[in-house]
């Protein structure tokens, strides 16, 4: 196995409750990482708390709301005050599409779907770049979404929001990279969690999401988590400012 010398370090990951977040969780702590398992709900972030600890991992669960600042700001302060500083953080927590199109798109689901989707990973960010700093650098990872690159009917919020995860990921890589902080966004296709399970659970729909993938099939968690390994890692020491688009070939068609 590769080593990716993570061990000892402090790991933020939003939405590690469940689908992307606890695969991702789950792999940094298996390097040797103290992870912070923080997601809106607080009993699926104990449940990967528990899942690490099981494996003789080190993690703590943080309830968070990472459209509000204020919980986003306690956040940041209870996982310092836990592990002594931050070394990588991985923006994931999001939602899913709302399936309206842009002209029946209600005004109130347009303005949650940024407010979590997009703000959020800003609100983030403004928390973490300083604790970064105060380490001398780090690294951070925000998950967005083939949407973020293509669109597609029926998701005209969740195309915006993502596509400006992917601006907001480039400015602040353009900004912090003098500063030792490398920033990167990951960019998934469909993947098997619970959040798409509602949509895979029709078969004519999990068909055709499929038929997107030119690899014919659908992607797992831990293949996005292994990717966020090896950005967080030296391995990926040249990397900044990189949308990485793991999609089974969605966006190259």
């Amino acid at each position: 196995m590769m080593d990716l010398h993570l061990t000892g370090k402090a790991v933020l990951v939003t939405g590690a409750g469940s689908g992307i977040g606890r695969s991702t969780a789950l792999a940094f702590a298996g390097e040797g990482c103290r992870v912070a398992v923080c997601d809106i709900d607080a009993r699926t972030a104990a449940e990967t708390v528990a899942s690490i600890r099981a494996q003789g991992g080190t993690a703590i669960a943080v309830t968070v709301d990472i459209a509000d600042a204020a919980s986003v700001a306690a956040m940041a302060v209870a996982v310092v005050q836990a592990f002594g500083g931050l070394d990588i953080a991985i923006n994931n927590a999001g939602i899913g599409p709302s399936g309206h199109g842009v002209v029946d798109l209600p005004e109130e689901a347009f303005d949650r779907m940024l407010a979590i989707n997009l703000k959020g990973v800003w609100l983030c960010m403004r928390q973490e770049i300083p604790r970064l700093q105060a380490r001398g650098g780090g690294v951070i990872i925000n998950t967005a979404s083939v949407m973020g690159v293509v669109a597609a009917p029926g998701g005209s919020a969740y195309v915006a929001a993502k596509h400006g995860v992917v601006g907001l990921t480039k400015a602040a890589a353009a900004e912090f990279s003098s500063h030792n902080i490398r920033i990167n966004a990951i960019c998934p296709g469909i993947i098997v969690t619970p959040l798409t399970a509602p949509i895979l659970a029709d078969e004519g729909r999990r068909a055709g999401g499929i038929a997107r993938h030119p690899i014919g099939r659908l992607g797992e968690p831990r293949e996005i988590a292994d990717a966020m390994l090896w950005l967080a890692s030296d391995r990926a020491s040249f990397a900044t400012g990189e949308v990485i688009t793991i999609d089974g070939g969605w966006s190259a068609v």
